[in-house]
């Protein structure tokens, strides 16, 4: 039976062309209008010469030599976008598969780009995105893929290879660092930069597709940025676990809050000049009902992750105010409780009223609340709003504590343009103070500026005799540490005052240094 014309071109298209325009049949053109030649001679070869390319075209073969669309390309830097990169993420995981070779897949992030953007503007931050782009492609090879996958962040998948290990991806890694440290010139001014790294090899990538390659990858980039600026991380099977962890905590963190797991516990702080209880500060602990005790450090980014932090300074700034009403119907002697302010929450147009609404429903003073800020907040350009709030705080009576002194370069002049009261001297200070002479010397300095400046004084990290000693002699107001107690429960407070009253009778005073 005779197919119909258009069923004919169809049959061609789908069935037969595939065979007649594949590579080995193209390979046989020459030899096939030679024997035309050699058969027929010229007339038959002019009709096979001009038969097959019409052939070709009515059964469609010429589509397939279209030109593919280019991809498309950031504008700033010129490289791949992140779908570009994934399908060759994609392509790169199968191959490496089938050949046996060895890839890796690394994702690169520029430290500190938001500031950046804050200090010196986007046309700033788009030269240096710029920049890093050219430096990352020189310390690559020609065959290797990149592209800028987020506004500070960077992709890179190397072509296979027979031979790749974990050395010799630290080793790229450290380069792709070093070049992007080296200063840009900005109108005069050098901008100097550096990244974190997260690297997985293709032999150590989970599951089974491209994108749980690059998964991994940020992953590790994720837990670089938990050491840190400037760190390199290579993706593991731990890594991997800890993820599985932190999205589980990210999961339970609201639930949490609100069910009362996430509370203060109270760590004494003590006068140097006569041993009494000066004050405790809140620090928040999660006490998970399966897990036990959940360091700090790690559901505190889980929290900022979710945007629970402000929601977190309420719950503890409740039950501070609600443990020193405790501690005064105890005729327990606490002056004053700390509770430490994030510069997001400092950002709170309403926070002032809101710190005199509770101040009014408990009905405590101002002055036996104290605001601790990190001296980083105050270092970092504050914007007008957080040195608006700081200021409204002092003058509403607060104390403000300027927490971690030492860490943030923080100037005489801010000490002053925010009416801090107290500094709290860094733990890295107080460490073996009084063994170490240069040690000594900087507590000196620092105390002898608080004292000009008529701010008090409080050392964190007290851990031995020795130390509390010394911080007493040369007039440190306060003490603060596991050696004076260390953080508890609220329920625990009350012994642990009376047990420290005790311990205070008969004790003489610690001489001060002479004025």
């Amino acid at each position: 039976m005779q197919l119909p014309p258009v069923g004919l071109l169809t049959h061609l298209r789908t069935h037969v062309m595939p065979v007649l325009t594949g590579p080995p049949v193209l390979a046989f053109l020459p030899a096939i209008t030679l024997a035309a030649f050699w058969l027929g001679g010229e007339t038959t070869l002019v009709v096979v010469a001009l038969g097959l390319p019409l052939l070709f075209a009515l059964g469609g073969a010429f589509g397939g030599f279209r030109p593919r669309p280019p991809l498309p390309r950031d504008s700033v830097t010129g490289l791949f976008l992140r779908e570009a990169f994934e399908a060759t993420v994609d392509e790169i995981f199968e191959e490496s598969h089938s050949s046996g070779r060895q890839s890796a897949c690394f994702v690169l992030e520029l430290d500190s780009y938001r500031d950046l953007i804050d200090l010196h503007g986007q046309s700033a931050a788009d030269l240096a995105a710029q920049r890093s782009g050219e430096r990352i492609l020189s310390a690559l090879r020609d065959s290797d893929t990149i592209a800028r996958i987020g506004d500070s962040r960077f992709a890179i998948c190397l072509s296979p290879v027979r031979q790749l290990d974990l050395e010799l991806c630290i080793q790229l890694a450290g380069r792709l660092q070093s070049n992007i440290e080296d200063a840009i010139a900005l109108d005069g001014l050098s901008l100097h930069l550096s990244c974190s790294i997260g690297f997985c090899l293709r032999s150590r990538a989970p599951d089974s597709t491209g994108q749980d390659w690059l998964d991994a990858a940020i992953s590790a980039l994720s837990d670089a940025h938990q050491s840190g600026p400037s760190t390199i991380r290579a993706y593991s099977t731990e890594m991997r676990r800890r993820s599985r962890e932190r999205n589980d905590l990210r999961e339970e963190v609201a639930a949490a809050l609100e069910n009362g797991q996430i509370q203060p516990w109270y760590q004494p702080q003590i006068s140097t000049d006569t041993g009494k209880v000066s004050g405790f500060e809140a620090l928040a602990r999660w006490s998970h009902p399966v897990h036990g005790m959940i360091s700090p450090t790690t559901f505190l980014p889980v929290m900022e992750e979710v945007g629970l932090l402000e929601r977190l300074g309420q719950v503890m700034l409740y039950h501070a105010l609600t443990a020193l009403k405790a501690w005064d119907s105890a005729d327990a002697g606490v002056p004053q409780v700390g509770v430490n302010f994030a510069s997001h929450e400092l950002r709170n147009p309403a926070l002032v009223d809101k710190i005199r609404w509770e101040l009014d429903r408990f009905d405590l003073e101002p002055g036996r609340l104290a605001i601790e800020i990190l001296e980083t907040v105050m270092t970092d350009a504050p914007d007008d709003m957080i040195s608006k709030n700081i200021t409204g705080l002092a003058k509403l009576g607060c104390c403000i504590d300027l927490d971690d002194y030492g860490t943030g370069h923080a100037s005489i002049a801010s000490l002053r343009r925010f009416a801090v009261s107290r500094i709290k001297i860094d733990r890295s200070f107080v460490m073996r103070a009084d063994q170490d002479p240069e040690q000594q010397r900087f507590i000196g300095a620092i105390l002898d500026m608080a004292e000009r400046l008529e701010v008090e004084t409080l050392a964190e990290g007290v851990e031995t005799v020795g130390e509390h000693a010394l911080l007493a002699q040369l007039g440190c107001d306060h003490v603060q540490g596991f050696g004076i107690g260390r953080p508890m429960p609220f329920d625990q407070t009350l012994d642990w005052i009376a047990a420290h009253t005790v311990k205070l009778q008969g004790v003489p005073k610690i001489g001060r240094r002479a004025d």
